[in-house]
């Protein structure tokens, strides 16, 4: 058997119905996915650079996790700064208080607490790590692989330097041994309860040293507060930023492949409707096929 032969009318209006039916499954598959390049065949140079445009943007999402822990670090040494803080006034209250009280066994109780709130600034020190960084218990003055630091990075690039990140040092030991003030606080061997507790000038002197003492680890604990605080505050602006680009890069991406959902429901209404007149438009042609058969 021979093929079918079709009249040129039934031919042409089989292949419109054909382009309409591929039209109507691309403007289909274009709702559901929501989008108008789903791969390199419907435009190479959109999908591209949409998808590069989506892999920096998935780059910096990284960073900004990363800047958003290196602030979470620096507050955490912040609120450890300002807890040794009210842990030093008031063993500066307790100094003075010492100063003014002319019995020795109060002096020397005064001295007792005195050392155990000093013992309570080691531990704050100790405690002020968030995610395995303490900024402030760095004892070794100078920062060895494995020393306590952060390093943030602003963006993508490999190259160390101040303009692709922050290098945040914790405390060294000159900062760690004012704040703690041991050589101006332990007044020697017989320890801070017992000197307190002599009569004469020896005690008030040794207070007088104490209070100097606390004084100096204030300004130094203010000093590094605020040194932490701008380094938290410029991070804060670099998350933002960074926060932004990704939304720009993102939109970018977006604008490059998805589709407009309104637009392809109305060519799909237009498509479904071309397709109904297409089937008719086969019958009418097709009749006059049929005329033959009046023949017989």
């Amino acid at each position: 058997m021979g093929d079918i032969t079709l009249s040129k009318e039934t031919r042409t209006n089989l292949l419109l119905l054909q382009r309409t039916t591929n039209l109507i499954g691309r403007t289909q598959e274009r709702l559901a996915t929501g989008l108008k390049v789903n791969s390199a065949i419907d435009d190479a140079l959109a999908f591209f650079k949409a998808r590069n445009l989506n892999a920096r943007a998935g780059d910096l999402g990284q960073i900004k996790d990363n800047i958003s822990n290196g602030i979470s670090i620096i507050r955490a040494a912040v609120q450890g700064l300002e807890s040794v803080e009210e842990v030093i006034k008031q063993m500066k209250a307790l100094a003075q208080s010492a100063i003014s009280s002319p019995e020795s066994s109060t002096r020397a109780k005064l001295a007792s607490q005195f050392n155990e709130l000093r013992s309570q600034v080691d531990n704050l020190l100790e405690d002020g790590a968030f995610n395995g960084i303490n900024l402030l218990k760095n004892t070794s003055g100078v920062f060895a692989p494995g020393s306590d630091r952060l390093t943030v990075r602003f963006n993508e690039r490999t190259e160390s330097s101040s303009i692709n990140q922050l290098v945040i040092s914790g405390l060294n030991t000159a900062d760690f041994t004012s704040i703690i003030a041991r050589s101006a606080l332990a007044t020697g061997t017989a320890g801070t309860t017992t000197v307190w507790g002599q009569t004469g000038t020896a005690a008030i002197t040794a207070i007088n040293r104490a209070v100097r003492s606390l004084d100096s680890a204030l300004v130094t604990v203010r000093q590094v507060s605020q040194t932490f605080g701008s380094n938290s505050s410029m991070l804060e602006i670099r998350r933002q930023f960074t926060e932004n680009l990704i939304n720009t890069l993102k939109g970018g991406a977006a604008q490059l492949v998805n589709a407009d959902l309104n637009e392809e429901s109305a060519n799909l209404l237009s498509l479904q409707t071309r397709q109904q007149l297409g089937t008719i438009s086969l019958s009418i042609a097709q009749q006059s096929e049929q005329s033959v058969l009046r023949l017989f």
